[in-house]
């Protein structure tokens, strides 16, 4: 056995494989050491890109606040460039030469120079106007409007003389009167001790209808009649009205109607027959008698009955005067007061209406000459006034009315035949007259007590009855009516009665006041 051969193939598989086997062991190992290397590098990479990752993120917080602190830098640097460009504008402001006001008078487009006249500079367009009482042509900014540029305007002038803006209006002036228009379209103004003035109108006054006595306001730089200025002077005193008072209206007055009728209805409604017969219609009325008795509603009646001198019915107009509020302590004022009234009823009148002029107080006014024991402004107001009257001789819608308590006191030149044509006295109204007056106001539509109406029998008897009780308790001259005792110069005695101070205004204030004590009955008692 010891003997047995050795098999050297299968020895050398053996080692073969072993061989083999230590390779692939090897190679196992070297393969784990590849894979644990591998794993140690893909951590450092993971941690290599999560500090990546922390980076990106530092960088974009980082890129953020340097983008909220560059908004924040850009809003503050237009703060302060903003604040820095008020700042300059302000200064700018405070060191600018100051803008000076000039009056426009005319603005020239350009045009082509007259050879031997003027040089280009001059036509080249500009404007004129008066800076402290020098006139200038100069420039206009090209920025403004042209259509503002209306002569009589306030402009502005640079430190060159240029018109850069125009300035709101301030409408004051000096107060001037117009005492005549020209028929080129300027004025002749009226100033103080009878100086007079010619300007122009500013285009503000093109086309308005200025009056004589109209005030104006002017800019005495430029002489322009800038605006005219509503003043209610004259309105205080004159009350304009067209009347709707007829004769029917008024009571107890009949024979002072009928003189009236024939005085003025006559003339007016029929002027044709007057001028055949050489006539003319009366200038003025002159109506005196005691206070109360209806002078002022007569003056009414006439201009309403002066209406119906048309087929058309024509209005008439009522310029009633009152006498005391038409004196004024400035010398000249009154006398312009009355001069305005004429051409105010003379301006009705050529637009083809009946006008009455009516004086009430008419001896405040025109007091006889050399009475005053002051001012004597009679003196001056009379020849005014008759000045005014003789020239009504061309109108002949025209008629003054004068009323008054006390005609005696008023300048006998005024109550001359020619003036005031026709003088009627207005008396008291006797017992017939005051019946009539009383039946005007006490009507048939106020309700009358019911016990009366039957007792009379009808509305109509019992209204009757009451006022002939009243008259006949107005007009008793017992001793229950006297008021006073008077004795004159001769020594003579006599009793003063109710009756001999009665007057129209008094029969309608007896009414009014039965009516107040019937509506209070009425209320307290329910009848």
């Amino acid at each position: 056995m010891d003997g047995a051969p050795v098999d050297h193939h299968a020895q050398s598989g053996t080692e073969h494989a072993e061989q083999r086997l230590a390779e692939a062991r090897e190679l196992l190992r070297q393969s784990q050491a590849e894979a644990e290397r591998l794993r140690h590098q893909l951590q450092s990479a993971q941690r290599h890109a999560a500090g990546l990752s922390e980076r990106r993120r530092a960088a974009e917080a980082q890129t953020q606040t340097a983008a909220r602190n560059n908004r924040r830098m850009v809003e503050l640097l237009e703060a302060t460039r903003a604040e820095i460009t008020t700042l300059k504008e302000n200064l700018d402001a405070v060191t600018h030469p100051p803008f000076t006001f000039a009056t426009l008078e005319a603005v020239h487009a350009p045009r082509e120079p007259e050879e031997g006249v003027e040089t280009g500079a001059v036509v080249r367009g500009g404007a004129d106007v008066v800076q402290n009482g020098r006139r200038l042509r100069v420039t206009v900014s090209p920025l403004l409007d042209a259509a503002r540029l209306t002569p009589g305007a306030q402009v502005l002038l640079d430190e060159s003389s240029s018109i850069v803006g125009v300035a709101p209006g301030t409408g004051s002036g000096q107060l001037l009167r117009v005492k005549e228009a020209l028929p080129d379209g300027g004025l002749v103004l009226a100033g103080t001790a009878d100086e007079e003035r010619v300007v122009r109108r500013a285009p503000a006054l093109e086309g308005v209808d200025l009056r004589h006595g109209d005030a104006v306001t002017v800019d005495a730089r430029v002489e322009w009649a800038l605006r005219r200025v509503e003043l209610s002077e004259v309105d205080e005193v004159l009350l304009e009205e067209v009347p709707d008072v007829t004769f029917e209206d008024i009571g107890g007055l009949g024979p002072q109607i009928d003189r009236i009728r024939e005085a003025v209805e006559i003339p007016f409604l029929h002027p044709e027959v007057y001028r055949e017969h050489g006539l003319r219609a009366p200038k003025g009325i002159m109506l005196y008698g005691p206070p109360g008795t209806g002078k002022t509603m007569l003056a009414k009646a006439v201009a309403n009955a002066l209406s119906a001198r048309s087929a058309d019915g024509e209005r008439s107009f009522f310029l009633n005067v009152k006498g005391p509020e038409l004196l004024n302590k400035y010398v000249g004022e009154t006398e312009r007061q009355i001069r305005v009234i004429f051409d105010r009823a003379r301006e009705k009148a050529d637009a083809g209406f009946p006008v009455v002029i009516f004086f009430d107080e008419m001896e405040s006014l025109f007091r006889t000459r050399g009475s005053g024991v002051s001012s004597d402004v009679e003196t001056t107001i009379v020849p005014q006034l008759l000045t005014e009257i003789d020239g009504v001789e061309a109108l002949e819608n025209v008629i003054v009315i004068g009323a008054s308590n006390r005609e005696d006191m008023i300048d006998p030149a005024v109550l001359r035949p020619g003036r005031l044509d026709v003088k009627i006295r207005v008396d008291r109204p006797d017992a017939d007259g005051a019946a009539e007056i009383m039946a005007k106001h006490l009507t048939v539509d106020v309700p009358l007590h019911a016990d009366d109406v039957v007792a009379a029998g009808s509305a109509d008897a019992a209204r009757a009855t009451l006022i002939a009780r009243t008259v006949a308790a107005l007009y008793d001259r017992g001793a229950d009516t006297a008021l006073a005792e008077l004795t004159d110069v001769s020594g003579t005695t006599h009793a003063l009665h109710l009756a001999d101070l009665v007057s129209g205004a008094v029969v309608a204030d007896v009414v009014d006041r039965a009516k107040r004590h019937a509506v209070r009955d009425y209320l307290a008692a329910g009848q």
